[in-house]
């Protein structure tokens, strides 16, 4: 004996799709830890550019030697806080490059890839403050005074007081990534109901109902 099949109806919800392995689950898989590393290898040579462009852009510290001692050649110049300053503000500008890019080559997100974010501008950051002062001008004050000559102004090493700069890049492409990825990140798809009425329900008739229903004729 068979059993009746029920033709499928319009109505009746789409079949389920199947779901790809960890993703309900949400694990992390290992395409995503390959893409946060990959994040912060980039990033961090980002940092190349950042002590380029900070020997290039910072002001100049002067100095001046009497041939026995090197002052300031300035004593009022703001040339220190401005090379901080710089620092700073190229340092937020990567920080939004690298977060605006980030999130443009993965909309998705995830944990990796916002760790590698941060770990690639930290280490972007460090890069960028050494390689600016290895290219900036000698450490050595008394080697350059003696090359410039008595009363003659020489360029001092650039130099970052504000340490708390080096914060401005990590900080500023964590959130701004976390910012993008909350507005414009795909959206789950919403989920299929378990149950779903294929058509009207009509209710048995009443006892009343029944009653008031005209007799068959008799025989």
């Amino acid at each position: 004996m068979t059993e009746a099949v029920t033709p499928p109806s319009p109505l009746d919800p789409p079949p389920l799709q199947p779901e790809k392995p960890g993703a309900a689950s949400g694990a992390i898989t290992p395409e995503d830890v390959r893409d946060g590393a990959v994040v912060a290898l980039l990033v961090g040579a980002a940092g190349l550019l950042l002590g380029l462009l900070w020997m290039w852009l910072a002001p100049r510290v002067q100095y001046v030697s009497n041939g026995e001692a090197v002052f300031l050649h300035n004593s009022e110049s703001e040339a220190r806080i401005a090379s901080d300053g710089t620092f700073f503000l190229l340092s937020l500008g990567l920080g939004v490059l690298s977060a605006v890019g980030t999130f443009l080559w993965r909309r998705a997100g995830g944990v990796p890839l916002v760790i590698g974010l941060a770990v690639g501008s930290v280490f972007g950051a460090l890069v960028g403050w050494r390689f600016g002062l290895w290219l900036g001008p000698s450490s050595d004050l008394v080697a350059a005074a003696k090359a410039a000559g008595k009363g003659v102004a020489f360029d001092a090493p650039l130099e970052l007081l504000a340490h708390g700069a080096l914060l401005a890049w990590p900080m500023t492409a964590v959130l701004l990534h976390l910012g993008l990825t909350a507005l414009w990140s795909p959206r789950d798809p919403d989920p299929v109901p378990v149950f779903e009425w294929s058509g009207y329900y009509q209710a048995p008739p009443s006892a009343d109902a029944a009653s008031q229903a005209p007799e068959p004729p008799r025989a």
